[in-house]
């Protein structure tokens, strides 16, 4: 039987997958004090402690002993990683998987630079997992993947850029713009990199502007997967809004985890999917 295993890290927001042999590498979080990104981590508490929080945050990468931990015994290991313009985990994965190959000769190590985060990087994996449930070859899966990454596509709704802004992420002005009273930000993550494009007063607004920037970027009704930071209700009325569209539309919501509910902040939203040119597995 294959023994094949897909790790990522946590910016996936996926820490545990049915049927799949796959592994969670925690990103570490700093502020006041460290939160590792991991399935315990207490994520409503964290987002309450950094509202308070004014001093400096900035994340951590794993290590490449923590990736290479992950990538255990398997025959053939997918990675993938967070996009290395928010994260230094794509270069610590590739030097585990360079170490890796020399103490496995006869194993085969890919590495993914997801150029996203969150709900489209989760999309990756799940795209690894159907390929290689149909028992696709590991090079041709390595080939389909990277097609599939630029066949998806993310796009943002925040109520505050404050830890972006502090982490050196976005323009510290369009940071003091968001705290405007009522007012959301819309962006795109192309290129691996976020783009605040849109800034919308009210939620209504800002989830009308997603739509429609998922209309521009190609979507036509395939998957989409929406994560939120303690805004279930906003996730709902976006699959609404989406199913009102696209009535065949797959969407799926879930809970941000804790590496995007630093990014995201309370009420955010993160919106992964895939636009017309993806093809079915």
């Amino acid at each position: 039987m294959r023994k094949l295993k897909i790790v990522a890290d946590s910016g996936a927001d996926l820490y545990v997958m049915d049927g799949v042999d796959y592994v969670s590498v925690p990103l570490t979080i700093s502020a006041a004090r460290d939160y590792v990104d991991t399935a315990a981590l207490d994520k409503a508490a964290m987002v309450a402690d950094l509202e308070l929080y004014n001093g400096k945050s900035h994340t951590a990468c794993p290590a490449p002993a923590a990736w290479l931990a992950a990538c255990g015994e398997a025959e053939e290991v997918f990675c993938v990683t967070i996009s290395r313009h928010l994260s230094g985990s794509y270069n610590a994965a590739c030097v585990a998987a360079e170490q890796w190959r020399a103490e496995h000769p006869a194993g085969k190590i890919y590495v993914l630079d997801s150029l996203s985060v969150g709900p489209e990087m989760l999309m990756h994996v799940q795209r690894i997992a159907e390929l290689a449930a149909l028992d696709v070859a590991f090079e041709d899966i390595c080939v389909e993947i990277e097609a599939y990454r630029d066949y998806c596509g993310v796009i943002f709704s925040l109520e505050s850029l404050h830890n972006l802004a502090n982490n050196g992420r976005v323009n510290p002005l369009a940071a003091r713009l968001s705290g405007l009273i009522g007012i959301r930000v819309v962006g795109d993550g192309t290129g691996g990199v976020l783009n605040p494009t849109d800034k919308l007063r009210g939620e209504k607004k800002a989830l009308q502007g997603i739509v429609r920037k998922m209309r521009e970027m190609g979507y036509d009704g395939r998957r989409v997967q929406i994560d939120h930071v303690q805004n279930e209700s906003g996730a709902l009325a976006l699959q609404t809004l989406l199913r009102q569209a696209w009535p065949e539309a797959e969407v799926s919501i879930a809970p941000c985890g804790g590496l995007c509910c630093f990014y995201a902040e309370k009420g955010g939203l993160i919106v992964g999917f895939e636009t017309k040119e993806a093809q079915p597995a």
